[in-house]
This record gives structure tokens, C-alpha cells and sequence, in this order.
């Protein structure tokens, strides 16, 4: 697996592996994730109670979403990358709501505010790094010299 090769990268990166091992503390221990959510975990389930179903999907789904964000990562999928702004600023907003509606425990909105920190996160470092590869007279190689490209990392040595 390459390091990321820009902010945004990184920013993409980080999230991919936080996913992808929650997602795992999900799968092997599902307690503890719905502890660490703030959900009750009752000695026995009733006929009928899904939670182990609905985490065995939700943690498999947060996994193969870490193996997609470190993919997008490996080879600097920027439009992912942006795609990825919008969608975890509406998480935020869905969690939030479901936290502000009684839906979800209070310690949920760590969820939210981890996914919207994320989404800015990741905005500014586009951001960022489109202003660091823009063309300026002291980084310009040039006329004809591509705009908005991020060289590779030790690409200047």
C-alpha cells in the first residue's frame, strides 16, 4: 500500500482505516461497538430483535467502505475524494437529526461530528492542495505546465 500522495489523501486515508477496523470491531465483538455507541446491550434478545443482523451488516458495510477509501487513497482518486465532502456532511446531518430526535443515545453524535469533521477535513485539504499546485511565478515550471496536477510525493528530488 503507497501513502497518500496528498492532504486530501491523507485526509481520505485516515478514514479508510478507522472504517475498515471499526468495522472489524464490529464483526468480532458487536458488543463492545454498541457499547462504545452508547446502545444498551441486554443479557438476551428477544424473538424478533434484529441487532445482531442489522450489525453484522452495518460493520461489514463500514469495512468494505475502509477497503474503498484506501483504494481511492492508493491511487489519488480525487473525484472520489469530493464526492466523499458532500455525502459526510449529509451523515453528519442524518446522525445529528437522529440523535436531536431521540432516536439515537447522545454519545451517537461522536459519530456525527466525527463524519462532519471528516467531510471538512478533506474539503480543505482539496482545497489546499489545488492551491499548492497551481501555477504561481515561484512554483510554475513553465509554459505549457499542467494546472491543478499535485506532483507525487519526492517528486522534487
Amino acid at each position: 500500500m503507497r501513502l497518500p500522495r496528498s492532504s486530501a489523501g491523507w485526509t481520505i486515508g485516515i478514514f479508510g482505516i478507522l472504517a475498515l477496523l471499526m468495522g472489524a470491531v464490529g464483526l468480532l465483538w458487536p458488543e463492545t461497538q454498541l457499547r462504545m455507541l452508547g446502545f444498551e446491550v441486554p443479557q438476551s434478545r428477544a424473538t424478533g430483535d434484529y441487532t445482531g443482523t442489522f450489525m453484522t451488516a452495518s460493520s461489514m458495510a463500514s469495512f468494505n467502505m475502509g477497503v474503498y477509501y484506501l483504494l481511492a487513497t492508493a491511487t489519488e482518486w480525487r473525484p472520489f475524494y469530493r464526492f466523499t465532502v458532500f455525502f459526510r456532511l449529509v451523515t453528519f446531518t442524518v446522525f445529528t437529526i437522529a440523535v436531536l430526535a431521540d432516536i439515537a443515545p447522545g454519545r451517537f453524535f461522536t459519530v456525527a461530528l466525527w463524519e462532519g469533521l471528516g467531510a471538512v477535513a478533506t474539503a480543505v485539504a482539496l482545497w489546499w492542495d489545488a492551491r499548492r499546485a497551481s501555477p504561481t511565478p515561484s512554483n510554475a515550471d513553465g509554459p505549457g505546465a499542467p494546472a491543478g496536477v499535485v506532483p507525487a510525493a519526492g517528486a522534487d528530488r
